[in-house]
This record gives C-alpha cells, sequence and structure tokens, in this order.
C-alpha cells in the first residue's frame, strides 16, 4: 500500500510555505533493517511500536531519524545548550526553553501522519528535579546526561496498522542529506555478520535490609501526613562489551511494548522497553495513560488468569491508581480547557511478558494559548512514577534514592513542528555509557506496602530485562 499524496502546508508566521513530502518504502514488520541502514549518521533514534507481537493495546507507528540539524543537551551537572549543524553553541535556561526556540509551531498538518519533523530524544526525571529547583542529594556516579534531544527533518514512518512505510522529507532537508538517504535506504542490505553484546551480571546498588529501610521510612512519612505514596527504585549496573543494538533486539523480542525506543548519542545508548504512554496531543486532544498495581505472569494459563483477577480486585492497587490519577488530572487541568478533563477508563488490564498491569486514562483538550511544551513541562515528570503529591514524593525519593535516575522515570518521545507529541514513561529503561549498563525496578508505596513483597516486585519488572541481558551472548542476535 502507498502513503497519502505529498503534503504541502503554510506554517504559521511564515512568509513561504513549507512542503512535505512523503516517498513509499517496502514494508517490513520489524523496522531493524531500516535502523541499520540510517545508523552509520549521528544519533539515529527509533521509536518502536513493538510491533513483532502486536495487541489491542500496541501503538500504531514507528518512527526512525538521524542526522538532527539541531542538538539539544542538558548536562549531569544542568547546563543546558544546543548545537546547530556549523556547531554553534546557544545556551538556553533549561530543555523546556530550548524546546520553545528550537520548535516553532506550524500551521501544516498530515492527519495520518504522527510526525512531520520536530524533536526525538529524552527528557531524564532530574530535569524535573531541576524545574522544581529541588536540592541535589543523591550520588552522581555515572554522570549520566539530564536530556538529549536532537531535531529532524526528515523521518522514516510505518504504519502497522494499515501495513505501509515512507520516507518523509521536509523541504529544508539539505539535499546533501537527501542524497544519501536515497543511497542508503536503496543500496541491497549486506550480509554482514551479527554484531555480538555480551554483559556481567547486574549488582544492586542497594542492599535488600536497606530497602526495607527506606519502605519504612516513607511509610513514617506517610504515617505522618507528608505524602499518601512515594514511587521507590533502586539501581542495578553491569559492565558489557560489544554492540548495544544487539542487545536491544533481543530485548524487544523478549519483552514486546508499545513504547519502546532505541537512541544512541555520542553519550549513552538508551534501550527502553517500556509499556507505558506518558503524555500524547494530537490537535489538541490530550492523553496520559498511568501504570499503577502491576502483578507477575502465572506458570500457567489458569493460575495466570487467577493473578489477573487478583490484580483487578485489589482495593490497594485500585487506591494506589487512583491516587495518580488524582494528580495527573490537576496536572492536566493546569493547561487544559475548564472542565474538559476526564476519566474514560479506570483500572483496565494490560499484559505483557513478565508481568500484569492496571492502566487508566485521563482526557483533556489543551488551551490555545498552551503549547505541546507547556503541556509536557506542566506534567513532568509523570505521577505514576513520583506519588503524591508531587513535589513532596520527589523530596523523599531524593533524600532516600542512593543513585541519580538520569533517563529513567523520564519521558522519550517525539514534539513535532505540527504541535503532535507522544511520549512515554521511562521505565523498563536501560542506559548505557562508558562500558557500563543501568537499569531501575521500583513501585509505589503506600501505608499498607509490604517492603517484602515490594522489594521483590522491584525485581520482578526488571528481572527479565537483566536476564536477557546477561544471556546476550549465548543467542544469536
Amino acid at each position: 500500500m502507498r502513503p497519502p499524496a505529498p503534503h504541502h502546508g503554510t506554517p504559521l508566521n511564515a512568509s513561504s510555505s513549507t512542503t512535505i513530502d512523503l516517498q513509499p518504502l517496502p514494508y517490513v514488520e520489524d523496522a531493524s533493517d531500516y535502523y541499520r541502514r540510517i545508523r552509520t549518521l549521528p544519533w539515529p533514534v527509533w521509536l518502536d511500536s513493538g510491533s513483532a507481537t502486536r495487541s489491542a493495546h500496541s501503538n500504531r507507528y514507528d518512527i526512525l531519524s538521524a542526522a538532527p540539524c539541531s542538538r539539544i543537551f542538558c548536562s549531569s551537572d544542568g547546563d543546558c545548550y544546543s548545537l546547530d549543524r556549523a556547531g554553534e553553541r546557544t545556551q538556553h535556561a533549561d530543555v523546556w526553553q530550548a524546546l520553545e526556540q528550537l520548535l516553532p509551531s506550524e500551521a501544516v498538518q498530515l492527519p495520518d501522519t504522527p510526525f512531520c519533523g520536530g524533536a526525538l530524544g529524552f527528557i531524564g526525571y532530574d530535569c524535573g528535579k531541576e524545574q522544581q529547583r529541588l536540592p541535589r542529594q543523591i550520588a552522581d556516579d555515572a554522570q549520566l546526561p539530564l536530556a538529549q534531544l536532537g531535531i529532524y527533518r526528515w523521518a522514516i514512518i510505518q504504519d502497522h496498522h494499515q501495513q505501509r512505510s515512507w520516507l518523509l522529507l521536509r523541504d529544508d532537508t539539505p539535499e546533501v542529506l537527501r542524497r544519501l538517504l536515497q543511497e542508503l535506504l536503496l543500496q541491497p542490505q549486506q550480509a554482514d555478520s551479527p554484531a555480538t553484546f555480551s554483559c556481567d551480571a547486574f549488582t544492586p546498588d542497594m542492599s535488600a535490609g536497606h530497602y526495607h529501610d527506606c519502605i519504612e521510612r516513607i511509610q513514617e512519612y506517610i504515617q505522618a501526613g507528608d505524602c499518601y505514596q512515594v514511587n521507590f527504585a533502586q539501581r542495578f549496573h553491569a559492565h558489557y562489551s560489544g554492540d548495544t543494538f544487539t542487545a536491544y533486539q533481543q530485548l524487544r523480542q523478549a519483552l514486546p511494548s508499545p513504547f519502546s525506543c532505541y537512541f544512541e548519542t555520542d553519550e549513552i545508548a538508551l534501550l527502553s522497553i517500556s509499556p507505558e504512554r506518558f503524555i500524547r496531543c494530537h490537535q489538541n486532544h490530550v492523553m496520559t495513560q498511568p501504570i499503577k498495581g502491576t502483578i507477575r505472569r502465572g506458570a500457567d494459563p489458569q493460575e495466570d488468569a487467577g493473578l489477573a483477577r487478583q490484580l483487578l480486585n485489589s482495593s490497594k492497587d485500585q487506591a494506589e491508581n487512583l491516587m495518580i490519577v488524582d494528580l495527573l488530572r490537576n496536572d492536566l487541568s493546569k493547561v487544559c480547557t475548564a472542565h474538559s478533563v476526564s476519566t474514560p477508563q479506570l483500572f483496565a488490564l494490560e499484559s505483557y511478558a513478565n508481568v500484569h498491569h492496571l492502566v487508566s486514562t485521563v482526557t483533556g483538550t489543551l488551551r490555545a494559548d498552551m503549547t505541546a511544551v507547556d503541556l509536557l513541562a506542566a506534567s513532568f515528570p509523570g505521577g505514576s512514577i513520583t506519588g503524591a503529591p508531587k513535589i513532596r514524593a520527589m523530596e523523599i525519593i531524593e533524600e532516600l534514592e542512593s543513585r541519580r535516575r538520569g533517563a529513567y522515570c523520564g519521558a522519550i518521545g517525539y514534539l513535532g513542528f505540527d504541535g503532535k507529541m507522544d511520549t512515554n514513561i521511562a521505565i523498563r529503561t536501560a542506559v548505557a555509557s562508558g562500558g557500563q549498563l543501568y537499569v531501575w525496578g521500583g513501585g509505589g508505596i503506600v501505608a499498607d506496602s509490604d517492603p517484602t513483597q515490594e522489594y521483590q516486585e522491584s525485581l520482578t519488572k526488571v528481572r527479565l530485562i537483566m536476564d536477557t541481558l546477561e544471556q546476550c551472548g549465548a543467542r544469536p542476535a
């Protein structure tokens, strides 16, 4: 099938029109081949909807790009700046200001195309701490960037519902890049030997005993009235060698998820197998879908169905979920039109390879004087990974967690020139940097949480990720 015909649109406040050409490409269910072809270019990114084994709640599109015209950096010390293709540096107060300045609004709309050019990348959890001016207490041994996003003017887009693919090229895509893309996408794929990857066993940065102590301290804060819920996490690390894209391919096979991503920069590789949407904004319609409530999968269909029923009927998990729904309703109300925020779905069951989740949906209508960047900033970081109330929960996280979160629990996705946005919550996410792999696992702590069960849940959520990475060397890529 062919994509829609090339579209011509006019950007707001511009004297000349923006032309967007859509050129058909062969559809493939697994976009790994397309990613390999563009991977030689700087800052390649693949927003991956986990299409290999799609389910009813999966995402529809894959978006791939590379060679951005500008790059946004937020270093571990909070310094935020951008570099254009010529290497000229512009300083920004924070990542939100950088995005507002580098994403001019355009009126062009392609209804069947999610991304018409714009920002792709990640904003780490710790950007939320900077935004709230919270003190920095957690050890920052890895010195990971707080945010990295590119401004991209072309993309490969795959529509898995319509089974079609196309190359999107804006008229401001440099001619030299256009020619290079044609060469990369049209030449026969070389049958290269699979790249290797190996990973040592993961080590937790916190003992089980200390984890229990932290949960008890959180419960003391809850009893004192400081908060209702705190999302507490621990970090695991391991030394690795080889190709992290090989590792990502193994992860996406083991844990296909609708909001996955593989992103490489000069500093890090991001391997995200996230099941959770943070915020989507299309034509001013806003949606967030928090996950809160988790239980393991069963060893057989009967046990699995019983565990799913147990989660669906759990008053504790429903209460936790509702706390976060209320928090997100409040966040959206800051930027949405009056009385537009609603909750069309509560406590829906979503099942993945290793766990069942409870997922709710909150929607609203973005105000005309607000942008997608305003929406993301007003809601950041996501309430499902902080707790409630948000600021006090973040203060407690800063006091008790042993290592900075970095990209973990931030957001990965796109913000387009046309105002469209879709982002995940960066859970089930590994960060590779300097020969080390980092993963995090945690959960929401409430007054009646059992420390032993909470510790086990923090392992359950990431055990399959760690096992897959540790066993990569024994599997074909």
